[in-house]
């Protein structure tokens, strides 16, 4: 369906292409966001860090997963969000030693309805104006 939706938008307009890229890249910080609140909320660093229990969101320590997550433009209608951090894709999904600990499939989750709002509004103002000549 999105490679449907993103098929139409190219052939509408590229000031509506645009307009969408860049309300994509608004809507994956807004996700990346929510993965570091859901890191920080509750978390204890140094001596008295306590991990986070099986299942919820890993509580921070260093900074440096919360700080890893990033947001890119890999194409002009697709958005990557991502964590560099060496230990992510063991916290998200788990071990065979460990539980999984997720953070970025929750921030998803937790934004899909406001992200495809954002989104949905974005390409009707976009095509409104197109169509308006502006």
């Amino acid at each position: 369906m999105a490679r449907k939706f993103s098929d139409r938008l190219q052939r509408i307009s590229p000031a509506v292409v645009q307009e969408v890229a860049r309300t994509m890249y608004a809507a994956g910080s807004l996700v990346a966001t929510e993965a570091q609140i859901s890191i920080t909320r509750g978390a204890v660093s140094g001596k008295n860090h306590v991990p986070s229990a099986a299942g919820s969101a890993p509580n921070q320590d260093t900074g440096v997963l919360g700080n890893n997550i990033e947001v890119l433009q890999v194409a002009r209608l697709r958005v990557l969000i991502t964590s560099k951090a060496p230990y992510s894709a063991a916290l998200e999904f788990g071990t065979s030693k460990m539980a999984e600990r997720p953070f970025m499939r929750p921030a998803v989750e937790a934004t899909r309805e406001r992200v495809n709002r954002m989104i949905g509004n974005a390409a009707r103002r976009a095509i409104r104006r197109s169509m308006a000549g502006g």
